[in-house]
């Protein structure tokens, strides 16, 4: 791709892309797609307007201003856009390479600042996120949660705050996936596991949910313990040298493994990991690699369509309404797959629910930082699921299903979220889904 000319704004570190940029003809037709613009009817919070600030600012015709940066930030880098563009705009490299140079060159507030270094020395340390679930785990069986909640104390915290709690899952017994699993019966393929971060300690029941049903269609199961964060939530906040450190990590651990496959089951890391081989480019020692890497991730929905299912499904006589993760129907383009291997399980109803194609609010970190946004779109989502009347909701991303859960509980709905292969699972093992 050909090199921006210097400009005030961008440094020469992969800015975003000229070609890219003018590859935007400037339609319109991903004004309806973007869950902002829907919102608020800005042209500056579309796609196209957020092309044009990036066009002006690669000129040398803007500055990197408050304002600019923050129809910028307000972008949940869900990729919708991408699937509505006629012109094949790559929307995602280019928000990733301009959020890169605002963490470089833009001067953020001291809160600010501070509240996303909490955010990113957090999240993506499995050690630290063991820490914080044995103390939130004290909060929640101690009776403190429901009193603090029920007190109306937590009204009090911070917006970011309280969204931090209200998005909080129901923690039980921690299902901790070995590090290799063998298959039931004849082995099929030998398959790479990513853990993830939030998930494996807060969600560790859609991990063991994967590998029994991976083991159950003959798959031999490698989960490496020491892989870390994959890098998707820096990445996509513009954190772009810690999330390539993560990467290589990750490819070091999974290349030990010497797997068939890599499955992931998070929208959102599976995007990411997917990019490893554009991301490491300029690496001589990983691109290569990385590219090889890249090329082995399925999510577990595709992944399962390619096998082909050898364990029977028991029926389980639910309606199901299906949520897209952004990342996995825009980023990774798996949308039929989910609803296929859903469709499959004897009793089972599918439910199409009204502006599939529209973000949920979760986004990575952006029901953290730009919370208010967030939980609009997760009301309208959750306002879209009641009136479908489902037994329960599933979706391929545990982002979607914590924001998804709150907006529902919000509106006084008990319909439980699930992710798809917890469903999967029940009907292999003959179980009633968790929570139905």
């Amino acid at each position: 791709m050909t090199p921006a000319p210097p400009s005030k704004a961008f440094d020469q570190h992969h800015p975003p892309s000229p070609e890219l940029i003018n590859q935007c003809v400037h339609c319109g037709f991903c004004l309806p797609a973007c869950p902002t613009y829907v919102l608020w009817g800005n042209e500056m919070d579309s796609p196209r307007g957020r092309i044009y600030l990036m066009k002006t600012a690669s000129e040398g015709a803007t500055a990197m201003t408050d304002a600019w940066v923050r129809h910028i930030d307000t972008c949940l880098g869900c990729m919708s856009c991408m699937t509505a563009c006629p012109s094949g705009v790559d929307y995602a490299k280019l928000i990733e390479a301009t959020r890169a140079q605002i963490e470089r060159r833009h001067p953020r507030s001291q809160s600010e600042r501070r509240y996303r270094q909490m955010i990113f020395e957090t999240f993506p340390r499995v050690d630290r996120l063991k820490l914080m679930r044995a103390g939130l785990s004290v909060y929640q069986k101690s009776g403190l949660q429901a009193l603090v909640r029920g007190s109306g104390l937590l009204k009090l915290l911070p917006k970011q705050l309280q969204t931090m709690e209200t998005l909080m899952p129901a923690l039980g017994s921690r299902e901790a996936v070995p590090p290799l699993t063998p298959a039931k019966g004849e082995r099929r393929k030998r398959v790479g596991l990513l853990l993830g971060c939030v998930q494996r300690e807060f969600m560790p029941e859609i991990n063991a949910a994967t590998v029994r049903v991976l083991a159950a269609e003959g798959c031999e199961i490698v989960a490496p313990p020491d892989q870390p964060c994959c890098g998707a939530l820096m990445v996509h906040a513009g954190e772009e040298a810690p999330a390539l450190d993560l990467a290589r990590r990750v490819i070091d651990s999974f290349e030990r493994a010497q797997v068939d496959v890599i499955i992931t089951n998070a929208g959102g890391c599976g995007s990411n990991v997917r990019e490893y081989g554009y991301q490491l480019r300029d690496d001589a020692q990983y691109a290569e690699r990385a590219a090889r890497f890249s090329e082995k991730c399925r999510d577990i929905t595709e992944f399962l369509e390619e096998l082909g299912p050898r364990a029977g499904r028991k029926p389980v006589n639910l309606r199901v309404a299906y949520h897209d993760s952004c990342h996995l129907q825009h980023a990774q383009r798996v949308r039929t797959q989910p609803r296929a291997q859903l469709a499959a399980i004897p009793g089972v109803e599918m439910l199409e629910l009204p502006e599939a194609t529209l973000c949920c609010g979760s986004a990575g970190i952006y029901n953290l930082v730009q919370p208010d946004t967030a939980d609009a779109l997760a009301d309208r989502k959750a306002r879209h699921i009641g009136a479908a009347k489902a037994d329960v909701v599933a979706s391929g991303n545990i982002g979607c299903v914590l924001q998804i859960a709150a907006a529902l509980k919000r509106q006084g709905d008990a319909t439980p979220v699930l992710h798809t292969v917890q469903i999967i699972d029940a009907s292999i093992r003959g179980v009633r889904p968790a929570g139905v």
